[in-house]
């Protein structure tokens, strides 16, 4: 039977240190302020900006939310990056996903200062990420990082599969996995073999939104699996991409949906924008 591993008392001790960093800067005059745009009215989207203004509010970071109506205009939206990119009180700048049609997120993200850009989606972070010289990691792929190490598994000569290739969570994460010295295959819809490459895993790694997607035959007994996956089964029940009651008894250590990687994204943006706040003066 797998070790679950425990997303929400890693969270914990992430957001603790970022915690203790942020009173050091405060001693020193520093507020670390982090500003969340959402525009619309997306459901889901509400829910993830409250729960990271009340991660800002535990660790101490000043946040300011800005919600703008469905109607907002490319140039609006890029007028309130611009404006943000100038308050020196904030440091980091974090765009809500999904934009409501019609609005340009690419040009966006490209529009945020690098140096404010905590979730890391600026082609200039990305470009870093790629080198192994970067300043901000992606937060979910980030989280994911720590989750491993949090079992003692060493990533380091493992073979590592990814299955899924966003360029949030897919292709960053093949890349963190790389830096750590694993051996990776990044898996997709047009992987032939796809279950005997996940069998071959000792790090399995799904981000691929389909419902119970890894099923017991795709794992490796003794495999770490980690779920990045959030859907709804069909009795409407959140559930991540891994059949989690046939695959518990092969891993040797699993997360479990939700409770896993969720907790991680908000902890890793909370040390981002701690990172941000000391590159912005001269600390890091």
């Amino acid at each position: 039977m797998a070790k679950l591993i425990d997303g929400k008392a890693v969270s914990a001790k992430v957001k603790a240190e970022a915690a203790e960093e942020v009173k050091v800067l405060k001693a020193g005059g520093i507020t670390p302020g982090l500003a969340v745009i959402i525009v619309g009215d997306d459901p889901a989207s509400h829910i993830y900006v409250n729960n990271k203004k009340k991660a800002c509010a535990a660790t101490g970071i000043h946040s300011e939310e800005y919600a703008l109506p469905a109607d907002t205009t490319q140039e609006e939206l890029l007028a309130l990056v611009k404006e943000l990119n100038e308050k020196e009180d904030i440091h980091g700048i974090l765009v809500q996903s999904p934009l409501p049609d019609g609005l340009d997120e690419s040009a966006v993200v490209e529009a945020i200062d690098p140096l404010k850009d905590v979730d890391a989606f600026h082609a200039y972070n990305v470009g870093r990420i790629m080198i192994g010289n970067y300043r901000f990691l992606p937060c979910t792929p980030a989280g994911v990082i720590e989750l491993i190490r949090s079992t003692g598994v060493e990533i380091a000569g493992k073979n590592c599969v990814v299955i899924g290739r966003s360029n949030i969570v897919g292709k960053p994460m093949a890349m963190l996995l790389l830096h750590n010295n694993g051996t990776v295959t990044i898996c997709h819809s047009r992987t032939k073999n796809l279950k005997e490459i996940c069998r071959s895993a000792d790090i399995l790694v799904s981000a691929v939104g389909k419902a119970h997607f890894v099923t017991a035959d795709m794992v490796k007994e003794g495999a770490v699996v980690i779920d990045v996956g959030m859907n709804r089964d069909e009795n409407g029940k959140l559930c991540g991409d891994v059949d989690f009651d046939a695959v518990e008894s092969l891993a040797s250590h699993i997360t479990p949906v939700p409770g896993g990687v969720g907790p991680m994204t908000i902890a890793m943006l909370m040390k981002n924008t701690v990172t941000a706040a000391k590159l912005q003066n001269g600390i890091a």
